[in-house]
Formats: structure tokens, C-alpha cells, sequence
């Protein structure tokens, strides 16, 4: 017989998830969530005061390209979340749903995935171009940007990975509020009785 994760015995809530839970996924999940804050700010630091001025083509920042307005937008709500949850974890009263915190770091985890996307098409067209549509490469006039630019996406894309991960482990609190399924047998087992 399954749980019901609806319950009034608290069997729904991450306090007691994490009764049950190894102390090291406790640790490792707030250490992540840690971990994002710096990448996230440093991911903003850098898109944010990347600019160079070309002569022959003017000047170039972060404000021309969507993409990057995006990712900076993106990177700002995953370090507030990932505070949030950091904090969270040592006041465990504020939100005592298990369920909360799988699909916000779902949702954090699409967000950053979307975002990224975005960015590597920008820079991959500033690298190579588009010769279809006669887009020439942008890399060799403003060098400087492209490096912070890629510097900023690898950081955004370690803490994709540390999203990834806590979206792996807030699914495991999640649905290790429930029984394994029972086998063919032993339901037949139990109807007989």
C-alpha cells in the first residue's frame, strides 16, 4: 500500500523527507544551491561590463544583443532562488513542501537551459557567421567581447549543472515519499486476503 502524500501525518513535508534522507544529499544540496550564487553573479558581473569599441564598427555591450539581456535576467532569478533555498535549508519552516522545491528547481533548470541556448547561437554566429545571409563573423573586430562572452556562458553553464543536480535530488525527495510499487503478485496476494 502506497502513501498518501496528502496526509495530515506530515508525510508530504521536506522536514520529514529529510529525516529520511542520507545527511550527505542535505549537504551536498545546500552546498549547490551555494555554489550557484557566485557563478550566477559573476555570470551577471561579467555579460553586464562586457562592452569593446571598434572604430571601423562602433561600440558593442551587452544591451545590443537580447540573448545576453536574458541570460542576465535569468542568472538574477536563479541566484535570489538559490539563496532562498540555501536559506531554507537551515529554517525549515518558512515551506515544508517536498514538491515546492522539485518543480521550482525544474523550472530554474529550463530557465537556465533556455537562456544558454540563446547565448551559444549568439556565440556561435559571432564566431563563424552566417554566410547564407551574408552575416560575416564578428570575433576578429571585437575579440575582447566574444572571450568575456564565453567566459560568462561556461560559468552560466556550471551552474546549469548544479541546477541539474538539484533538480535530480529534489525529485528523489520527492518521490521517495512513496512506496516502491508493489509486484503482480503480491497485490494478488493481498486481494486474496
Amino acid at each position: 500500500m502506497s502513501r498518501n502524500p496528502e496526509d495530515n501525518n506530515n508525510n508530504n513535508t521536506l522536514s520529514s523527507t529529510n529525516k529520511n534522507l542520507p545527511p550527505i544529499v542535505n549537504l551536498v544540496d545546500c552546498s549547490l544551491r551555494l555554489c550557484v550564487i557566485p557563478l550566477s553573479l559573476a555570470t551577471i558581473w561579467l555579460t553586464i561590463t562586457n562592452q569593446q569599441d571598434n572604430t571601423v564598427y562602433g561600440k558593442l555591450d551587452f544591451g545590443n544583443l537580447t540573448g545576453l539581456k536574458y541570460m542576465v535576467f535569468v542568472s538574477v532569478v536563479c541566484a535570489a532562488y538559490a539563496l532562498v533555498g540555501a536559506v531554507y535549508q537551515w529554517i525549515r519552516y518558512i515551506m515544508t513542501k517536498a514538491w515546492f522545491f522539485f518543480v521550482t528547481d525544474q523550472v530554474m533548470a529550463y530557465l537556465m537551459i533556455t537562456s544558454m541556448a540563446a547565448v551559444m547561437e549568439i556565440t556561435y554566429l559571432a564566431y563563424n557567421g552566417d554566410r547564407e545571409v551574408t552575416w560575416s563573423e564578428a570575433c576578429s573586430s571585437y575579440g575582447k567581447f566574444c572571450s568575456k562572452m564565453k567566459v560568462a556562458l561556461a560559468l552560466h553553464a556550471i551552474a546549469l549543472a548544479c541546477f541539474i543536480i538539484l533538480a535530480v535530488i529534489s525529485a528523489y525527495r520527492v518521490f521517495s515519499l512513496f512506496e516502491l510499487p508493489s509486484s503482480i503478485k503480491e497485490v494478488e496476494e493481498e486481494e486474496r486476503t
